[in-house]
């Protein structure tokens, strides 16, 4: 699903952007069972499963995505709220429950600042408090709204090499529209996973992965040539590009430079998700949710809130690699001072956590 991260990124090319292609899945996924007919076919056909249904492969990957580690926290919420007077069918109900953890609400839409309340507040408290806002008002269709589907996601996460605070220095960063900034470079000498990458036009671009402590997940940065616009390159990278990765990376001592840097998205996902042929279950006489209600049902909104935070964070750990840093030969400069594409990745499954764009740091 990698595709409706660069659909997102075109309807905003100079900022910052960040995108959980596994949330829409598990958005997508927890509304399937609710589906019949054209609606079913159109959220099967993307999330790329023709002829089965991915419930299962995508609940237990929900369930391994969160297990508790010391090294990287992923926090996941996943939330249904129906217009009060719809009554929910028991299996539907059951089936998003067991297989995503996700709990169903009634509220009435008509009163809007109660129901923007109700669902912030519960995404905060299911989040540890590190999401407080997902909806406003302006995002809701009053009494015309039937069914809004939340999903939430917070990852931290701590280098298995940390850069040190004191190594980080200020420097240019050369934004999509030119702009120069200063912002704080992190700055670390290790031995890193990296290689050259290349577009089916020509376009060489440095690939370099970060792995947590936590060896399940990795961060891979993609940097283009500075100057390079990011609709040249945006639309290469799919999932077979991301996975054919692994076979250009070679461990190597690396002198790295990286803007420290957060990011934090809301996003309706509707535009997106009609782009890629999902359409039916937004119009009110298409869309076929029978298995969820017996009463005609639609979907209003698909919101997803994405956030993160790279820093230095992990230095306690850094005695671990005090004796890997030194190398005969002279290291590759790779410094990250201009736009680049970021992924967080499990590395067993291959799945994109996230999927983002940073312009400006």
């Amino acid at each position: 699903m990698t595709s409706i991260f660069q659909q997102v990124a075109l309807f905003q090319p100079w900022q910052n952007s960040l995108v959980s292609p596994h949330g829409v899945a598990s958005v997508l996924g927890l509304l399937l069972p609710g589906a019949d007919g054209n609606t079913h076919q159109q959220i099967l056909t993307a999330l790329s499963y023709e002829n089965s249904s991915p419930d299962k492969k995508l609940g237990d990957l929900h369930r391994n995505l969160t297990k508790s580690s010391p090294g990287a926290t992923v926090t996941i919420a996943n939330g249904v709220f129906a217009q009060k007077g719809f009554e929910m069918k028991g299996p539907f109900l059951s089936a998003i429950e067991r297989d995503y953890q996700c709990e169903s609400r009634d509220l009435d839409f008509s009163d809007t600042a109660s129901a923007v309340a109700a669902i912030n507040g519960w995404i905060s408290d299911r989040t540890d408090g590190n999401i407080t806002s997902l909806v406003r008002p302006d995002m809701l269709d009053g009494p015309l709204t039937r069914l809004v589907v939340v999903n939430s996601i917070y990852f931290k996460g701590l280098w298995k090499s940390p850069f040190r605070p004191k190594d980080t220095k200020m420097g240019i960063f050369t934004g999509g529209d030119r702009t120069k900034h200063i912002v704080p470079m992190m700055s670390q000498l290790s031995l890193l996973k990296t290689g050259t990458a290349s577009t089916p036009a020509g376009l060489l671009y440095t690939v370099i992965e970060l792995p947590y402590q936590e060896d399940t997940l990795s961060m891979l940065i993609a940097l283009p040539p500075e100057g390079t616009l990011l609709s040249a390159f945006l639309p290469h990278v799919g999932v077979a590009t991301v996975q054919s990765w692994a076979g250009l990376l070679r461990l190597r001592s690396v002198q790295l430079s990286l803007p420290r840097f957060s990011v934090e998205a809301e996003l309706d996902m509707k535009g997106p998700l009609l782009a890629m042929g999902v359409t039916d279950m937004f119009i009110k006489n298409k869309a076929d949710f029978r298995h969820i209600s017996s009463e005609p049902l639609y979907v209003s909104k698909v919101l997803q809130r994405a956030k993160m935070e790279v820093s230095e964070d992990g230095t306690k750990a850094s005695v671990a690699t005090a004796s890997v840093l030194l190398s005969r030969s002279s290291p590759l400069l790779v410094t990250v001072n201009s736009p680049f594409l970021f992924l967080i990745q499990h590395n067993p499954t291959g799945t994109i956590l996230f999927i983002g764009l940073i312009n400006k740091p």
